[in-house]
């Protein structure tokens, strides 16, 4: 009888670690994105993991890409630029203000300094990006750009 109540006693204890883990690695689950200007590239991790390492475009001479620390506060499939033309900015993640990190058609600049200040993605790789941010959510997801 002692052994069964240890057993059942010990089962007990076992499910509520392990419920307290599972919900412990949820409620740290986070996307970070690191932009380095300087090498024009994007690093992304998901909890902790080295994701992807991805060419960008950032702020060509005469327009300014912000730099710090950051949070996604509105997500859009595809959005339209008003200041330039209605260009198309598939799967924008904006970060501050007009800024976003979203996809480009223009592929072939990936990896010089070419926009007006947005980072610029090929269209898949932005398209993972903002399935990973939606996923995460975007208080879960960390955007830092440095030079």
């Amino acid at each position: 009888m002692r052994n069964g109540i240890l057993r059942t006693a010990f089962s007990l204890v076992a499910a509520g670690l392990f419920s307290f883990l599972m919900a412990s690695s949820a409620a740290q689950a986070k996307v970070s994105v690191w932009i380095d200007i300087s090498r024009q590239t994007m690093t992304v991790s998901v909890d902790g993991w080295r994701y992807a390492n991805w060419r960008v475009s950032t702020a060509r001479r005469g327009y300014w890409t912000p730099r710090g620390s950051f949070r996604p506060y509105l997500l859009k499939r595809m959005h339209y630029s008003s200041k330039y033309e209605n260009s198309p900015m598939p799967h924008s993640i904006f970060f501050r203000g007009g800024y976003a990190i979203h996809g480009t058609y223009y592929v072939r600049a990936l990896g010089r300094p070419v926009s007006h200040g947005c980072v610029r993605l090929s269209p898949g790789n932005a398209a993972t990006l903002y399935s990973l941010v939606r996923q995460y959510g975007k208080g879960g997801t960390s955007i830092t750009i440095t030079n």
